[in-house]
């Protein structure tokens, strides 16, 4: 490895820095995230890595870095039931003129949820693509989230951001919505994917308007949608008429802990894998995994944050190995932590 263009990484650091700020619920950032994640960089041999000078060993572990930061994706048991359940209801749909079905996608926080739906709408937009190779006219999947204390005509802007429709203090919100359903008739959007559903309640006069738009939203345009949020079984998502009536049309798929077991073991052994460290002996994580299963209380999000967490402490330390000691320095999220006190 040589670092023999300055002017070439700068312009990689660039679009690394450009990728970070992307996000999901914006047309650009959903496209990125379609076209898979950058290669992981190689993990050279103690000879190539004795020749690099002080700069080229910092980026190259600057490299390392950024590759474990990123969150893998697996393709959990969970995941595929909902990759399966969505596909079939889009196909259900095809030729509905009304009453379309959707899906909701329900658990506590750290289980997988958010990576659930955009794998499913990973699966559609490639699907679609291959249907339809060299268009570029067609939005197959829209992904929102709901902000708190949302509006209706917060959630009308979500479409329109995600469109990159511009939004004015003086547009109405018919004009936002009757914009929104053109483009997204046109572009044959098959996939609305909406995250953080648990926002809306509908025992509030802002949450049932906001109930009321998305309802409209699936009326107009012939896709197929998707909620995810928290525990929506016992949410005030499905309170009252409003809620009765979600109830009615959404099929509920629910995530849960894992439990200690050969998918768990699974989990553990394919994040070990994706693992850059010079000094990180092969199938150690594996001998952890019922500590890790107690570590995490079972949430793949708190597996995912402890291994990726010590991997990034590895390379900055020079230690270049995962081990329990460096598991337990990684503080998780409060809901970890306190089953791990009561314990």
């Amino acid at each position: 490895m040589t670092i023999s263009e300055p002017a070439t990484r700068h312009t990689t650091l660039q679009e690394a820095d450009a990728e970070a700020n992307r996000q999901l619920t914006t047309l650009d950032g959903w496209r990125k995230f379609a076209a898979g994640p950058p290669s992981p960089p190689v993990l050279l041999t103690p000879a190539k890595l004795a020749k690099l000078s002080p700069t080229e060993r910092v980026l190259y572990d600057d490299d390392r870095l950024d590759h474990h930061a990123r969150m893998l994706v697996v393709a959990t048991s969970f995941v595929e039931k909902t990759v399966v359940c969505g596909r079939r209801l889009v196909l259900l749909n095809r030729h509905a003129i009304s009453a379309r079905r959707g899906l909701m996608v329900s658990g506590l926080p750290g289980t997988g949820k958010t990576s659930a739906i955009t794998q499913l709408g990973l699966a559609h937009e490639l699907l679609d693509r291959a249907r339809h190779p060299n268009v570029t006219d067609r939005i197959p999947v829209l992904y929102i989230t709901v902000p708190p204390a949302a509006s209706a005509r917060m959630i009308a802007a979500e479409f329109a951001r995600f469109l990159g429709l511009p939004v004015r203090a003086r547009s109405n919100m018919t004009d936002i919505i009757e914009a929104v359903v053109g483009i997204c008739t046109d572009t044959r959007t098959g996939l609305v994917l909406v995250d953080e559903i648990h926002n809306v309640s509908q025992v509030t006069r802002a949450g049932a308007e906001v109930s009321d738009t998305l309802k409209y939203f699936s009326e107009r345009i012939p896709a197929t949608f998707v909620y995810a949020g928290i525990n929506l079984d016992t949410s005030e998502l499905l309170a009252g008429t409003r809620g009765a009536q979600i109830a009615g049309r959404f099929t509920l798929v629910p995530t849960r802990p894992f439990p200690y077991g050969d998918e768990w073991k699974g989990l553990v052994a394919t994040m070990e894998k994706t693992l850059l460290l010079h000094d990180h002996p092969p199938g150690s994580l594996v001998k952890l995994d019922r500590y890790l299963h107690k570590r995490a209380d079972g949430m793949i999000g708190a597996l995912s944050h402890a291994i990726r967490g010590a991997a990034i402490d590895a390379i900055l330390s020079g230690t270049e190995r995962v081990t329990k000691a460096s598991l337990d320095a990684i503080s998780l999220d409060h809901a970890a932590e306190a089953a791990r006190k009561g314990r």
